[in-house]
């Protein structure tokens, strides 16, 4: 014998009878005065209340076994228990809704369930707010402006804490075996603890796979940087899947270099120039600021590491006078400045980390309304938002064929694996 859906049951005939539900509805509207007396929005609401509460009587029969006031549920071990009732949010606004119960307990309701307070797209409409940086008062306000409706901070706590295991679960995903390149840079911001408001760095780091696509590896979020950290983050990542990484490309991060020798002995380690010239101008009078930078720019412009020799001679015989530690700092850092020398033109832009440095302005932009974070969680989540919805729409690199190749005749053996596993 087969068994019937009641759920589906009750859409066919709902269909079947669309005709009598219109007349209905118009009888409705007619009795209550005609169109000009209508409150459109609440007739929607009464519309929305009833279909939900139909929907959950019909799941509880199911989950049941039989209708209402049918004598086959006596002695069934379990029967309905009256009704609880709770409100629900959505576009329509929100409606409060009896919501059925049974003596055991066991019913768990689909369309609206146990805890839920939310239907629709509305849960993630107050997440995309939430994503773009918008504080607590902000949303409750941008939601009453355009639903009508008055929501707690517990409601937006509530409705961005589901992001909790996706996080954890992106924290902890397998990665590649391989990273030709991986980007390393920091994010400052102020969180609330025990001992205050404190600013600590969240460090981002993105790797390039040998397939040319982009992706953030992961987020560690300290006070303080040092060698135990950074032994921290790549021990991470090599429990995770990462055997190798051939280019680690950061800023004159405490502790990186030794971190990288020790758990990915094989790697090259650079210091991204952009960063530097930074740190070289910051102490530059602004009338000096465009002719020194330009001083600088054949310097990491040069074909070669001897030319770039004679570029920095150059530049500290212009500038060395009146900025002597801008040459010095060129000097005291110089290795880590000049491993991409090592390289093919192709593979030479991964003197900067633009990459990242991409991705942390539109970061910047979407938590500058938010002077202060709570806990380090209200930093992982609206990131983690950050970073999905971002690197949603990165694809390979420009040009990654022509940089594989390149990488495949300077390390060989060590990418041949993962490139059979890429095709």
């Amino acid at each position: 014998m087969t068994q019937t859906n009641p759920l589906g049951t009750a859409l066919a005939a709902r269909n079947e009878g669309s005709k009598d539900f219109k007349k209905l509805l118009m009888d409705q509207v007619r009795a209550g005065g005609g169109t000009q007396a209508m409150d459109t929005k609440q007739l929607f609401q009464t519309m929305v209340k009833d279909t939900l509460e139909a929907f959950l009587e019909l799941e509880l029969e199911e989950h049941l076994g039989y209708p209402k006031h049918d004598a086959e549920g006596r002695g069934s071990g379990n029967s309905r228990n009256g009704t609880g009732s709770k409100t629900v949010r959505g576009d329509f606004g929100q409606v409060e809704i009896e919501t059925p119960r049974d003596r055991n307990s066991s019913f768990e309701p689909k369309i609206v369930a146990k805890r839920q307070s939310s239907v629709g797209n509305f849960q993630e409409a107050v997440i995309s707010l939430y994503a773009r940086g918008l504080t607590t008062r902000e949303i409750e306000q941008r939601v009453k402006d355009i639903y009508g409706i008055e929501i707690s901070p517990q409601f937006v706590s509530r409705a961005t804490d589901e992001l909790q295991q996706q996080i954890v679960d992106w924290q902890n995903r397998p990665l590649e075996r391989v990273y030709p390149i991986v980007f390393v840079d920091g994010l400052r911001v102020a969180v609330r603890t025990d001992k205050g408001v404190l600013k600590k760095c969240v460090y981002t780091v993105l790797g390039v796979g040998v397939s040319g696509r982009q992706e953030v590896l992961g987020l560690w979020i300290e006070e303080t940087e040092g060698a135990r950290f950074w032994l921290k983050v790549f021990n991470d990542l090599k429990a995770r899947g990462v055997h190798d990484a051939l280019i680690v490309c950061g800023d004159g991060l405490t502790g990186l270099r030794n971190a990288v020798e020790s758990i990915f002995p094989q790697a090259d380690v650079q210091l991204c120039v952009v960063h530097h010239i930074r740190n070289v101008t910051k102490f530059v009078s602004y009338k000096d600021l465009k002719p020194l930078c330009a001083a600088m720019r054949p310097i990491y412009t040069a074909p070669t590491v001897e030319a770039a020799v004679v570029a920095l001679d150059r530049f500290e015989q212009l500038w060395g006078e009146r900025y002597p530690m801008s040459a010095a700092s060129w000097r005291n850092h110089w290795n880590d400045l000049t491993t991409f020398f090592k390289y093919p033109v192709e593979l030479r832009r991964i003197y900067t980390t633009n990459a990242i440095e991409s991705l942390h302005s539109q970061m910047r932009k979407n938590i500058s309304n938010r002077k202060v974070f709570p806990h380090d969680d209200a930093v992982f989540k609206i990131l983690f938002l950050n970073i999905r919805n971002f690197t949603n729409r990165w694809t390979k690199r420009q040009g990654w064929d022509t940089v594989m190749n390149q990488l495949m005749m300077i390390f060989g053996d060590r990418l041949k694996p993962d490139l059979i596993d890429s095709l």
